[in-house]
């Protein structure tokens, strides 16, 4: 295996150098010698200056919140998603005295002593710089453990998973390496464990940010950290550039691996194991580089909440920020139009107008517009070019951008977050209904009613009819099926029949709108005549006149008088239980009406002829007496 070149590319560790310089914790940091001090046995992945190119300084040294650099973190984060530094990077090895080594056993020599170095670096981190941070903290009371927890995030599960479990496996394997040449399923039942470097990762620049605060903030921390730093076990180096070496671990496993499935023989007994093993240390990889993901996303979200004055109905981590920048409002009232900022998450747009003294908050939030239901669309408008017009059910808004270049890319970002909410409503509403309730499943297969037989959606499913959404009881309103749909409906909407050629073309009960469909009627025959021969109520319980109301008695429940202010309600406003009643003749100057009354009460009816009057009058006596009609076809108005 070769060597590595002599020319590397710039370290992180010059980086940490400047970071540590610039907060001055009283080490003197050695720029020059650290690659041949700190880990000379590890293969480094790049730092995020490229060779010749100076590292960003303003970050360091600027005047803002002393942190960590974060173009590191980002720059970190694309290398290990790109894998590109692995390609140059190899690890270094000398070939030991006598006996050739065969390649694949180097390379687990050199993890094995690597792994050694780094833990001792988690030792110094956790049983030294934490201990005797928290140690100090309880007795002096000079700054709170709260903080030192924070700092350190889950270090002490991280040293002993790789104290008692990973190192202690390595070098079992290795010594029994004559009889157990193999290491691919050792990594396997540990690499799991890894992925508890996210926490760690994610909260690292709050870290870096609490340490920098508090060295400067209170002196026994930073004499505490200041003394470590100047202990032979540090090496010189900084408690930031300690820190790191748990960031930069898992990508080196991964190369380390990686090298070793490519020196491995093709035959070779451990060649499957091993590549499982490197796609698992690959997957540990990915999850802390989405923890870096996440940290800048939420990161990037409270400043933006920062800016809005962190306002209750806004602040929500689970959000996303999709798009902001300046437009310009068109006025109905002015000539001129006005300047105003947009912020487009992934659930809303925040129409917002800068604030004059920016003291703390930056923008005032005029207008949420949820992104569900929001429209957007150009407006050609010759006096304003660029102009789109974005309407939702708060407000509709004309804009209008600097360039055609903007409008096209925030009509885009609008139009992106629009279809994401209406992919996850479809999503929520299948998951909801499930293939029983699948509403436009059904009505893209409408023209196969009354060829098959549907699936019928069970009772318990729904609450209401599925035509005219009035809720179900067990009295005046029960649950039935249309057989050519399937749906549960009530039996007013029900209340027709249309053969089925499933069934042999015999008659079935069908709700209205698939009675419709299938007959090509927007009526049955009798249904016109009996709208035509509708009665009509002229007169209230206490005989006085007053609004007209259409009278029904339903076929499943023919003892009760159903009346409607008007005949396509879908709703009685009074229902009259007949049983009991007496039915009597009207005043001699009208033969079309009729009276029911019982213990003083009194209801006047008319009917359009008197034939349609004497059916009214058989079925009413009919009712109050307890009868139900035998059939449908009985020649009277039972419905």
């Amino acid at each position: 295996m070769e060597g590595a070149s002599e020319e590397k590319p710039a370290s992180v560790s010059n980086l940490v150098t400047v970071f540590e310089n610039s907060r001055s914790l009283g080490a003197a940091p050695r720029a020059h010698g650290l690659e041949s001090e700190h880990h000379r046995l590890e293969c480094r992945p790049p730092s995020p200056a490229e060779p010749g190119e100076e590292p960003d300084m303003g970050e360091a040294l600027g005047s803002g919140p002393r942190t960590v650099s974060r173009r590191y973190l980002s720059s970190l984060k694309n290398k290990l998603s790109s894998g590109a530094w692995r390609k140059s990077c190899q690890p270094e090895t000398s070939p030991g005295p006598g006996m050739q080594e065969p390649e694949e056993k180097r390379i687990v020599q050199e993890l094995l002593e690597t792994e050694k170095a780094y833990v001792a670096r988690l030792h110094l981190l956790d049983q030294v710089f934490f201990q005797e941070l928290l140690k100090e903290a309880r007795s002096g009371k000079a700054f709170p453990e709260d903080v030192v927890r924070l700092i350190f995030s889950n270090i002490s599960s991280i040293y002993q998973f790789h104290s008692q479990f990973f190192l202690p496996e390595l070098q079992r394997r290795l010594d029994d390496w004559s009889a157990t040449p193999r290491i691919g399923d050792v990594i396997q039942k540990l690499a799991p464990f890894l992925k508890m470097y996210s926490e760690y990762v994610k909260n690292f620049e709050r870290a870096a940010e609490l340490l920098a605060t508090w060295t400067d903030k209170s002196a026994p921390f930073q004499e505490v950290i200041t003394r470590i730093q100047s202990s032979e076990a540090s090496g010189s180096l900084t408690l930031q550039h300690h820190m790191l070496e748990p960031v930069q671990r898992i990508p080196r496993y991964e190369l380390l691996l990686k090298e070793y499935v490519q020196k491995l023989p093709a035959q070779a007994p451990d060649r499957a194991d091993a590549q499982k093993a490197l796609d698992m240390i690959f997957s540990a990889a990915q999850h802390s580089n989405a923890a870096i993901t996440e940290m800048e996303r939420l990161q990037d979200l409270w400043e933006v909440y920062q800016r809005l004055g962190l306002e209750d109905d806004i602040v929500d981590p689970s959000n996303a920020l999709l798009r902001e920048g300046p437009v310009l409002k068109i006025s109905f009232r002015r000539s001129d139009p006005m300047e105003r900022y947009l912020f487009l998450f992934n659930n809303m747009l925040l129409y917002c107008v800068p604030r004059v003294i920016q003291v703390g908050a930056q923008f005032q939030v005029r207008t949420r517009i949820d992104v569900a239901g929001m429209k957007v669309r150009e407006v050609t408008n010759a006096e304003f070019p660029h102009s789109f017009l974005v309407s939702g059910k708060q407000r509709t808004l004309e804009l209008q951008a600097r360039s055609q270049e903007e409008m096209i890319s925030w009509m885009q970002a609008c139009q992106a977050a629009i279809h994401q909410i209406e992919k996850r409503n479809e999503t929520f509403k299948a998951a909801a209904q499930g293939p029983e309730g699948d509403t436009q499943e059904r009505e893209l297969q409408s023209e196969e009613l009354g060829l098959r037989a549907p699936q019928w959606i069970r009772d318990k499913m729904v609450t209401m009819c599925m035509r005219c959404q009035e809720p179900f009881n067990a009295l005046t309103r029960r649950r039935h099926h249309c057989r050519a749909c399937g749906y549960v409906v009530c039996a007013r909407c029900s209340d027709y029949r249309a053969e089925l050629k499933y069934d042999g073309n015999r008659p079935n009960r069908v709700c209205f709108d698939c009675y419709t469909f299938l007959t090509g009627n927007v009526l049955p025959e009798d249904k016109e005549d009996k709208k035509r021969g509708i009665l009509v109520l002229v007169g209230d319980k206490w005989g006085k006149a007053g609004p007209r109301g259409w009278c029904v008695i339903p076929q499943d429940d023919p003892l009760v008088l159903y009346v409607y202010a008007a005949p396509q309600d879908m709703r009685a406003h009074t229902s009259i239980p007949l049983l009991g009643y007496q039915v009597t003749s009207g005043p001699q100057a009208d033969p079309r009406v009729f009276q029911l009354q019982q213990s003083g009460q009194l209801y006047t009816f008319k009917a359009e002829t008197e034939e349609l009057r004497g059916r009214w009058v058989k079925a009413m006596e009919r009712a109050a007496s307890g009868g139900v009609p035998q059939g449908p076809n009985n020649g009277d108005l039972s419905d």
